[in-house]
């Protein structure tokens, strides 16, 4: 059985967030065309779909790290700050778009929350998934 695990992150996302963009609850919000997505970032993202992309990104990496929180997310989806003349600083990322897409997932029924853990992928989330993951590696 082909698993997220044996596929490339790559194409998976691609496929993943085109399904995404069908999804009514996995909807970008007014101000999110507007807004960077941290601290570290200079420009906005020029996509079209990215928030569709980053739930796609979000739900991978719940699968394979998950449980995982808002916290994990934020330093996995950080990066380096220039900082002009000074030495460049890892910061993380913006808290309010992982939220928000973690809520629109967890409304959808892709994913549960685990009391005092994080967030896992539910059954639903899963079969979806390695459903995908076996379209991938078909090339389809």
């Amino acid at each position: 059985m082909v698993t997220v695990y044996d596929v490339p992150a790559a194409g998976l996302t691609l496929k993943l967030s085109q399904e995404l963009k069908k999804d009514k609850n996995i909807v970008a919000p007014p101000w999110a065309a507007f807004v960077k997505t941290g601290s570290h970032k200079t420009r906005r993202p020029e996509q079209e779909n990215w928030w569709q992309i980053r739930a796609a990104s979000i739900l991978r990496r719940i699968y394979i790290d998950g449980p995982v929180g808002v916290e994990r997310l934020r330093t996995f989806y950080g990066g380096r700050k220039n900082r002009g003349m000074k030495p460049e600083r890892f910061q993380k990322a913006g808290g309010k778009i992982l939220r928000n897409i973690l809520q629109q997932l967890e409304g959808s029924g892709y994913v549960k929350v685990k009391k005092g853990s994080g967030r896992i992928v539910s059954p639903k989330g899963q079969k979806f998934l390695d459903s995908l993951a076996l379209k991938v590696s078909k090339g389809g």
